[in-house]
């Protein structure tokens, strides 16, 4: 099968704007590594008690100056850099789309665990949001791409943590060309830092679609967002985020569409929260503590799924399917989960590895905190992981059958408070 062109033009030599990035995060890391040791020092120096809150990291006298020299060097060192490197060369344009698969993937894994620092410091190597084809950004304004039909039915991708739009492709498959062969759905790939807040992705991601429709030179009759892991709840923060700002585009969305999407939360981050909470009992470990805080709001999220920004206020029950839930009443949604059993195990399913087929299912005993998913629209695809969810046939004959009926026009939305509502 077909897939997406990868970029044109391969990245064959560092990208000025990459070294910056690197240099700044070098010295970003040589700081928070040395704030991190004098902590444990002073520590050590004070002969904390064994259990206990830790007190003030810093130390004094001519070994807090030795700390101080070492921050203040390694902040130099990597500003001298960024500027003898911004004077160096000044990365064309025309470069500025061209990468390697290689490239991507190294710096899609850097965003997912520090991303939401990189955002905050303005460094090079954050991703900014775009909706690409091939690597490349779309530009809305000149419609569908060439051969990925005629741009009426959007379907919209939107990868995992740590991923990013190029690895839809999987040994040589793609879900998106699959449903765009037979569907004639066309898809548009999104390219996001995953390493930020769900919901800020998700409250960018729903003005990006505002602005792609307002640009789009075709009438959108359909959108569907299909959504890989943490990518599902980003597409669900973006219901809410499109609930909140009153956007125009979900009156065209018809369906969601998660593959292993943590909606209840996912094992791995929990136990790292908790081994997080462990080492902060003792003041000498209480220096590494601070160093696991390190991983990024991303991931933070994914302890719990979260999907809203825990600043905001309740939603207004009257709007019918709970908008916590991300899932607009009159959206068909859909999940599946994959599950390293073998077929015709028995037992409890514990999941792909990552993600346990109850979470990515939104399944949970407790009805007020599922998700409202028909069990009809619920599939566990056996002896797969994570990652295969991207390739299975059974995954892509499930879609076909999901998103393969006839398009359907788009539908009036009534918010709460509205006068239709009234």
């Amino acid at each position: 099968m077909r897939a997406d062109p990868v970029p044109a033009v391969p990245a064959t030599a560092p990208r000025p704007a990459d070294l910056r990035g690197w240099a700044r995060l070098g010295a970003d890391a040589v700081v928070g590594i040395t704030d991190a040791v004098e902590a444990m020092h002073a520590a050590i120096v004070r002969l904390s008690p064994p259990l206990g809150r830790a007190r003030h990291g810093r130390t004094r006298g001519l070994t807090g100056f030795v700390y101080r020299t070492v921050r203040g060097t390694a902040r130099a060192v990597g500003g001298g850099l960024e500027l003898a490197l911004a004077a160096l060369a000044r990365e064309p344009a025309s470069a500025a789309g061209a990468s390697s698969p290689r490239r991507e993937a190294l710096v899609a894994v850097l965003n997912g665990i520090w991303g939401d620092h990189l955002a905050a410091s303005g460094n090079p190597l954050a991703i900014p949001m775009r909706l690409r084809v091939g690597g490349v950004p779309i530009d809305a304004a000149a419609g569908p791409p060439t051969g990925l039909g005629d741009g009426r039915r959007l379907l919209l991708m939107v990868h995992g943590l740590c991923m990013n739009d190029l690895q839809w492709t999987r040994a040589g498959h793609d879900h998106g060309v699959a449903l765009a062969d037979s569907a004639g759905w066309t898809p548009l790939r999104l390219h996001y830092d995953s390493g930020r807040h769900v919901a800020d992705n998700g409250r960018e991601l729903s003005a990006t679609l505002e602005a792609l429709l307002a640009r789009w030179p075709v009438p959108v009759d359909e959108i569907a967002i299909l959504g890989h892991s943490m990518g599902g709840l980003v597409a669900r923060a973006a219901c809410i985020a499109a609930h909140e700002a009153g956007h125009a585009w979900p009156a065209r969305l018809s369906a969601l569409v998660f593959l292993g999407t943590p909606h209840l939360g996912a094992p791995l981050e929990r136990g790292g929260h908790a081994l997080e909470r462990a080492l902060g009992l003792s003041p000498y470990a209480a220096p590494f503590a601070r160093l696991g805080r390190a991983r990024s709001a991303g991931i933070v999220d994914l302890r719990h799924g979260a999907v809203r920004d825990a600043r905001s206020a309740k939603p207004d029950p009257t709007s019918g399917a709970p908008l916590d839930a991300g899932l607009p009443r009159g959206v068909a949604a859909y999940a599946i989960a994959a599950s390293r059993s073998a077929p015709g195990a028995r037992g409890r399913l514990a999941g792909d590895g990552l993600v346990p087929v109850d979470s990515a299912l939104g399944r949970h005993a407790d009805p007020a905190r599922a998700l409202p998913i028909p069990d009809a629209h619920r599939r566990t695809i056996r002896a797969a992981n994570h990652w295969d969810l991207l390739d299975r046939p059974e995954v892509t004959a499930q879609l076909l059958r999901w998103l393969s009926r006839a398009p359907r026009r788009g539908r009036r939305v009534t918010r709460p408070g509205s006068a239709a509502a009234r």
